[in-house]
């Protein structure tokens, strides 16, 4: 089209036309200032709003949007696209200048309310059906030498949020992010940018992201350095304690357990230097579950007490059930059903006093899902000595994965993978059967050391049948898959 054409409709403009508007396009978007208008499929392939989109930037998305020639030869004021978003024209105005959006709620409200496809999005919108992936082992890269390399949509995802905190004056790509002084906005990004990496980490497993956590929790602490006001020194800190347990929680879920110690550690200090014990508390939870893991029990077992006698009146009920659930796994586990029972009866009554309110942002993962796998973890050891607690281990494995929260897919294969240990301890070797392979399916979806060592544990159930054509079929199934994904 040229100068003398409509950017709506594409008819011709009259000589003395200075809207960039035809009459009949005029009329029909008069009520513009109360909604944002209908747009063709067409406009967002415009240059500038696709650099904006490629930038994963949603303030200059908007900019953009509102300089679009289809509005006209004049763009659309701040002041319209204000009130559409329901904000001043001064906070949009940072919007647009600012560094990028990292509030979900936000990006995903806005980006409906515009009617920007998905398809153009660099996150995903809720009731979106989620693309089908499969892990590409075959692709490796410099970066990550000793890996498989993930698909390339959740590379793109892992992209945005690096350009979110590289934004936000968080990370720097190859280079140290210059020093400057930091703010209360600048701890709320952090925060906001970690719950991105938490997010990812429950849907796609820690082999997905380690590296990308790593890096970012580095960068993060040498913001201590940093000139700050005094009372933002404690909130620093647990930011700093808070992506060291993060970038261990992910390592430990990709089997890098050195690593995962190291930053353990490094995150534990810095909550003490912050006098945070719930934080403490949450880190030495993680050390526990990796001893756990590695079938350090005892050490396990240990750390728990440890940590629960030294918090004192900082236990929340949240941090009460929590430890009290993972010390049952532990005591079942060395052989004591008795008390292990005993302590995941303490750890119930500790979550139904919970307040999700005064509890800390970090133990939102924690609900009902997650306590009831401890049950099904303690009966099936119990089972394992003593059948007749089998069925019982079928039932809390399948009431966990009824409870466990959608988004939280690795700890529903985890609970998936338990529940096909119950069934073959239960006797039910075909039902065990079509829950491993589903199992199998899924696990493809994730990159999680923990997983794969967890089917492998199947073995141990399974060897009673054998001799059963499914089982045996099954048994090789799971010998190719883990070749395959180690």
């Amino acid at each position: 089209m040229t100068h003398a054409n409509c950017p709506r409709c594409g008819g011709r403009l009259a000589r003395d036309n200075d809207s960039g508007r035809c009459t009949p396009c005029q009329a029909a978007e008069r009520d513009r200032l109360s909604a944002p208008p209908m747009v063709p499929a067409s406009f967002w392939q415009h240059e500038p709003l696709r650099q904006a989109l490629a930038e994963r930037h949603l303030g200059r998305v908007i900019r953009a949007y509102r300089c679009h020639p289809y509005h006209g030869r004049v763009a659309l004021p701040q002041t319209v696209v204000a009130g559409w978003l329901g904000i001043t024209q001064a906070q949009l105005s940072r919007v647009e200048n600012g560094p990028p959006m990292v509030h979900l709620d936000r990006l995903t409200h806005w980006a409906r309310l515009l009617r920007i496809p998905a398809s153009c999005l660099w996150f995903a919108l809720p009731g979106q059906p989620q693309r089908s992936v499969e892990k590409a082992k075959a692709t490796t890269t410099s970066a990550d030498p000793d890996g498989a390399g993930p698909d390339e949509g959740r590379r793109a995802l892992l992209a945005g949020i690096a350009a979110v905190a590289a934004g936000a004056g968080l990370l720097g790509g190859s280079e140290l992010v210059h020093p400057r002084r930091i703010g209360t906005a600048d701890i709320a990004r952090l925060n906001a940018v970690l719950e991105l990496y938490r997010s990812v980490d429950r849907e796609s497993g820690g082999g997905l992201l380690y590296r990308e956590v790593a890096r970012f929790a580095e960068s993060v602490y040498r913001m201590l350095d940093w000139s700050h006001p005094a009372g933002l020194t404690p909130p620093l800190i647990t930011a700093v304690a808070t992506a060291r347990q993060l970038a261990g929680w992910t390592a430990l879920d990709a089997g890098r357990h050195d690593d995962a110690q190291r930053h353990f550690v490094a995150g534990e200090r810095a909550a003490l230097a912050a006098d945070n014990a719930p934080l403490v508390a949450m880190i030495r939870y993680a050390q526990a579950k990796q001893l756990q893991h590695l079938r350090h029990n005892r050490d396990a077992l240990a750390t728990l007490q440890l940590t629960y006698a030294q918090l004192g009146s900082h236990a929340t009920p949240a941090t009460k059930a929590l430890l009290w659930g993972a010390e049952a796994a532990s005591v079942a586990a060395l052989g004591d059903g008795q008390t292990a029972v005993r302590t995941l009866g303490k750890a119930s009554d500790q979550f139904e006093r919970i307040d999700k309110e005064r509890e800390p942002n970090w133990m939102g993962f924690y609900d009902r899902g997650e306590l009831l796998a401890q049950y099904g973890r303690v009966y099936r050891d119990m089972a394992r000595r003593d059948r007749r607690h089998a069925s019982e281990a079928v039932r809390w494995g399948r009431d966990s994965i009824a409870a466990l929260s959608s988004a939280n897919v690795r700890s529903t294969v985890l609970n998936e993978v338990g529940l096909c240990s119950a069934l073959f301890l239960a006797d039910e070797p075909e039902q065990a059967v079509a829950v491993g392979n589903r199992v199998l399916e899924k696990s493809q979806m994730m990159i999680s050391k923990r997983i794969i060592d967890r089917v492998i544990n199947l073995r141990r159930d399974l060897t009673r049948y054998r001799e059963v054509p499914e089982v045996a079929a099954f048994g090789r199934r799971i010998t190719d898959w883990t070749t395959d994904a180690a």
